[in-house]
């Protein structure tokens, strides 16, 4: 495996993979690897016999009083796990100022999203996620991959580089990997280290909440609201839970559902902090036919 922390050497490295007629696959990370991060790469040596591993945390796509400063950076343990796994061929892991020469308050180019970015996330961190799909724009640019991974537990990010990829017609595709959990149910992510042992041992309810809306739908549940109330009240179980946001949205326009029909593709969505860690989960669902 290969460390390259320069753009021309990584497009350097997709040329020379191209003209030997070798599939280039992406997996976008902001680093401090886990097991959903390893499910991505996994996926992506399914895909592709180049796998690229960019990690980079993106300043442009953090907020104002957010965690940029403080989210972990252990590229030497990362590359170790990657080396461990054996799958990816290179690693990108290039400065911020590779990225963003001139500093990313002086970049005046960008890639955003309209209309799929009001919602969820998006409502809450204003820029967040132009940050998003300008920084997956250069690397894509950057890397040329056939293919690019991301994690269903995005599912708004995911939406909006699907998007985004549409619209400007990128000749890239996007492979979606369900999300990676832990065995009481919370989804992996990078920010579970920030919680407290009582934090942790509360977390798992987001996915409960999700699960019990999920199963009323499969029951038969079409409107919206009692849905939105259910997830409520399973995360109102947890003391040190404190929602940001509880949803049942449409999967394709991102938009709230209350009256859900039978084939629709629907997210059930949640934000919930627990003192200062912010944690996001979902679970897509497919309207079941009435009998």
């Amino acid at each position: 495996m290969q460390r390259l922390t320069t753009i021309s050497a990584v497009r350097a490295a997709s040329r020379k993979a191209r003209a030997e007629n070798r599939r280039i696959a992406l997996v976008p990370t902001m680093g401090a690897l886990h097991e959903g991060h390893l499910a991505l790469v996994e996926q992506a040596g399914r895909e592709a016999d180049v796998v690229l591993v960019s990690i980079f945390v993106n300043p442009a796509q953090f907020g104002p009083g957010e965690d940029y400063e403080t989210y972990p950076r252990v590229l030497e343990a990362d590359e170790d796990l990657l080396r461990q796994q054996g799958v990816a061929t290179h690693v990108f892991a290039p400065t911020v100022q590779e990225m963003y020469p001139d500093g990313p308050a002086a970049q005046r180019a960008a890639v955003i999203v309209d209309q799929l970015t009001d919602t969820l996330c998006g409502a809450y961190r204003s820029g967040h996620f132009d940050g998003v799909t300008t920084v997956v724009s250069m690397l894509l640019h950057i890397a040329q991959p056939h293919v690019a991974v991301f994690g269903q537990k995005d599912a708004q990010q995911l939406a909006v580089i699907r998007r985004m990829v549409r619209d400007l017609h990128l000749p890239v595709d996007i492979v979606a990997v369900p999300t990676v959990r832990e065995p009481d149910g919370l989804a992996r992510s990078s920010r579970n280290a920030y919680l407290s042992p009582a934090e942790r041992a509360q977390a798992p309810v987001l996915y409960n909440a999700l699960r019990a809306a999920a199963e009323a739908v499969r029951e038969g549940e079409l409107q919206g609201r009692p849905l939105v109330r259910r997830m409520q009240a399973r995360v109102a179980d947890a003391p040190l839970a404190e929602p940001q946001y509880i949803e049942v949205i449409d999967a394709d326009d991102l938009l709230p559902v209350d009256d859900l029909q039978p084939g629709q593709r629907i997210l059930l969505a949640l934000a919930v902090y627990f003192g200062d860690t912010r944690l996001i989960d979902n679970i897509p669902i497919t309207v079941p036919s009435r009998t």
